[in-house]
């Protein structure tokens, strides 16, 4: 059966409220075909999260409303093995009965978590600009500096796949010295490989039809907008950092946007998201969805980007090519589904921004 995850939004909520709702289920999941694995709640939150195996939404609302009447505001389908990854378990905690009600296993596990996205150039590009020998022991050193830092600062790998590699933290203060130190570590190796960092926070639960979607979308939004070798920090973790007791500002590498920046930010990128594919989209569309004039449009995008919006709208069209050509789409098809006006247009797009054809890159290893 598959496995879901819910979010209950509960303003005041305890450990042990959670804990007595969790076994008003457990008394009657058998009825609904459900199998409730464990819980999270986060009391300064005012959130509780439940990981079910049951045969559909529909079974995990119909057994919450009658085993409590707290129906959940969010539902994903989720894997395991993602969950653990992201939150150190999928069953509950060891020990914490309470005291006073020796049936009752009472924990405050809050399921927030610092996630860390770190991505690279492209390795196809990489070893057209560095040679492969040359890219291999770059990459195969970032990836020890990574993994080992990770370790250390106890955070959680969830994943790498292909330039991108994903971490999870309980503490920010952790997430954010050990981006500091693979960022110290790899130095120069960091430039050349074009390594980013994104930080960002958040609930695994809402709206968005992932686990900890919403939170990886914006970490990996402030990647468009960092430099090589340096570690773009969401708004919320710097206010938790200087909250913590940390220094603001000594962290040379680490740039944050305010909070009103980061809405632009992901108002633009959503909007790119949406119509990259469209080839009739052009600047003056950018600017009635996004609510801008021409000229304020220009100037957010210079502040945010460094680049006008038919620049970062054609490289955004690229990065997706990318992708395409190396799933093996042919370089018509990649052309048209990238919203590029012709694959003529597209291959002088693509050779101008990266030294060589769109035919040449699919052919690398």
């Amino acid at each position: 059966m598959p496995i879901y995850m819910d979010r209950h939004i509960v303003p005041g909520i305890e450990a042990k409220h959670a804990a007595e709702a969790h076994r008003k289920d457990l008394l009657i999941q058998d009825e609904y075909g459900c199998r409730c694995m464990t819980y999270w709640v986060d009391e300064e939150r005012g959130s509780a999260f439940c990981l079910i195996d049951a045969p559909n939404e529909e079974a995990v609302k119909r057994m919450h409303d009658r085993a409590h009447g707290l129906i959940p505001h969010d539902i994903v389908q989720v894997n395991s093995n993602v969950v653990e990854a992201f939150l150190g378990r999928i069953t509950d905690p060891v020990g914490y009965y309470s005291p006073d009600s020796p049936n009752l296993k009472i924990f405050n596990d809050p399921a927030f978590r610092i996630v860390m996205v770190a991505q690279t150039k492209d390795t196809r590009l990489l070893k057209k600009e560095l040679g492969a020998a040359k890219t291999e022991k770059l990459l195969l050193l970032y990836h020890e500096i990574l993994r080992e830092q990770i370790a250390e600062n106890q955070g959680r790998e969830v994943e790498l796949k292909g330039e991108r590699f994903i971490a999870s933290f309980v503490s920010v203060t952790q997430a954010v010295l050990c981006a500091a130190r693979i960022q110290k570590k790899l130095h120069v190796a960091g430039e050349l490989i074009d390594l980013r960092i994104g930080l960002n926070a958040g609930m695994p639960v809402t709206t968005y039809k992932s686990i900890f979607g919403d939170v990886i979308k914006m970490a990996q939004y402030l990647i468009h907008v960092g430099a090589a070798n340096h570690t773009m920090m969401a708004s919320i973790i710097r206010e938790i950092y200087k909250d913590d007791g940390q220094p603001s500002g000594h962290e040379t590498s680490f740039i944050s946007l305010k909070p009103s920046d980061e809405n632009t930010l992901e108002l633009f990128m959503d909007v790119l998201e949406k119509q990259y594919g469209n080839p009739q989209f052009a600047v003056r569309d950018f600017g009635n969805q996004t609510a801008m004039s021409k000229s304020k449009l220009y100037r957010k995008s210079m502040a945010l980007f460094k680049s006008s919006p038919n620049e970062i709208l054609r490289k955004f069209r690229l990065q997706k090519a990318l992708t395409l050509l190396k799933k093996g789409s042919t370089v018509s098809h990649t052309a048209f589904e990238c919203g590029f006006s012709s694959p003529s247009y597209f291959i002088k797009c693509f050779q101008e921004s990266f030294g060589l054809s769109p035919l040449s890159y699919q052919k690398m290893e």
